[in-house]
């Protein structure tokens, strides 16, 4: 888990399991049952990792003056940036990246704060 400062010197890291599409707030590799506010579960009934939004219609979201997020869509479900297929649609995602930087978590914070929810 990657440390971070309220000056938001870096990311932090959270679980990803999902419950009626609400996200664990508890850290990454954190003991026990998942967390959403007093909404509690397990591993065996969190939600598939594949995003609802998978298949959705898009557009290209708005770009940041570096390009971000490079012509992709945004998803409504999972709030992140997914590639279009060529029917214009969100391509086939997971609701979270286990491989996301922490280049791209920053890009989408600064796009999230100039763009809004």
């Amino acid at each position: 888990m990657s440390g971070s400062d309220a000056t938001g010197g870096g990311v932090v890291r959270f679980c990803r399991s999902r419950s009626a599409g609400r996200r664990c707030t508890r850290p990454l590799g954190h003991p026990g049952l998942h967390r959403h506010r007093t909404i509690m579960w397990t591993d065996a009934s969190a939600d598939p990792p594949r995003c609802p939004g998978s298949g959705e219609p898009g557009e290209p979201a708005a770009r940041l003056p570096d390009g971000y997020p490079h012509g992709r869509a945004l998803c409504a479900r999972c709030q992140r940036f997914v590639p279009l297929d060529g029917a214009g649609r969100l391509a086939e995602h997971d609701t979270t990246d286990a491989l996301e930087t922490d280049a791209e978590a920053g890009s989408r914070r600064e796009w999230f704060n100039l763009h809004g929810w």
